[in-house]
C-alpha cells in the first residue's frame, strides 16, 4: 500500500488527478474537510501547485460537482419518458448516494455547472420528445424540483445527520414520547407505521429508497395523466 502511494505521488498531477482526489477527500472525510491544503496534503504537493488545475475553490467544488453527475447514466435508448426519466433519476440517486456531500454542495452554488444544465437539458428534452408541451414541461420541472437530480428536501429531514455536514448522530426514535405522542396523535401513529431503514433521513423506520421512489412514482403517474389530457397552465383542469 504505501509503494501504491508512493507511485501515485510521483504521477504527475492533472486537474483530472486534483479533482478525483478532492472527490475522495469529501466522499471520506465530509466536504468541510475540503481544502486546498488538504487537498494538497493528499496529493503530496505544495497548495500552489493546484492552482495550476483549478482557480478557487468555488471552481474546485463545481468541477467535483460535474465529476459526479458524469456517474449518471446516459438516456436510455428506445425507452419511453417515463421510463427513461424514472431511470436516469434513479441513476442520479445511486450517484448522490456514492457522493452523499454532494446534494449541500448542488444546493448551495450561486449558479448550475455545466453538467449539472446539461442534465437538465436532457431531461426537459425527454419529456419534450415524449408529447409534453413547453407550457406543461415548465411546470413539471418545477413540481419535480430537487428529485430530479436524485435527491429531495424531506419533510422529517435533520441537516445533522450523515449526509449532510459528514457528522452522524443517533436518529430520534420512531416512537414519540408518551406527553408528544398525545398532544400531536396522527403524528405518533404514522411515526410509528414506517418500514425498516434504521438509517434513514426520514426518520428511524423509515425506508429511504421506498419512499423516494414512492414520491417519485406518484410524480410521474400524475404527470402522465395530465400530458394524456392536454394540460395546460392557461386551461388547468378544475
Amino acid at each position: 500500500m504505501a509503494e501504491q502511494v508512493e507511485t501515485l505521488r510521483r504521477t504527475p498531477l492533472s486537474r483530472d488527478r486534483v479533482l478525483r482526489a478532492a472527490v475522495a477527500l469529501a466522499d471520506e472525510a465530509g466536504i468541510e474537510s475540503l481544502s486546498m491544503r488538504n487537498l494538497a496534503k493528499d496529493l503530496g504537493v505544495v497548495p500552489m501547485a493546484l492552482y495550476k488545475h483549478v482557480a478557487n475553490k468555488d471552481e474546485l467544488l463545481d468541477s467535483m460537482i460535474d465529476v459526479v453527475v458524469a456517474e449518471i447514466d446516459p438516456p436510455m435508448p428506445d425507452a419511453d419518458w417515463k421510463q427513461a426519466v424514472r431511470g436516469r433519476i434513479l441513476s442520479a440517486r445511486q450517484a448522490l448516494l456514492r457522493h452523499p456531500w454532494a446534494p449541500l454542495a448542488i444546493d448551495t452554488r450561486n449558479m448550475a455547472t455545466p453538467a449539472i444544465l446539461a442534465y437538465l437539458d436532457s431531461m426537459v428534452g425527454a419529456f419534450r420528445s415524449g408529447g409534453f408541451s413547453v407550457d406543461l414541461t415548465h411546470h413539471v420541472m418545477h413540481a419535480m424540483g430537487s428529485r430530479i437530480l436524485g435527491f429531495s428536501q424531506e419533510l422529517f429531514d435533520d441537516s445533522r445527520r450523515a449526509g449532510r455536514s459528514g457528522a452522524t448522530e443517533p436518529a430520534p426514535s420512531a416512537a414519540l414520547p408518551p406527553e408528544v405522542a398525545l398532544r400531536f396523535p396522527h403524528l405518533a401513529e404514522i411515526a410509528t407505521a414506517a418500514s425498516h431503514d434504521d438509517e434513514s433521513v426520514v426518520g428511524q423506520g423509515c425506508d429511504d429508497q421506498f419512499e423516494f421512489e414512492f414520491a417519485l412514482d406518484l410524480l410521474l403517474d400524475g404527470i402522465e395523466r395530465l400530458q394524456r389530457q392536454g394540460w395546460t397552465s392557461a386551461h388547468p383542469p378544475r
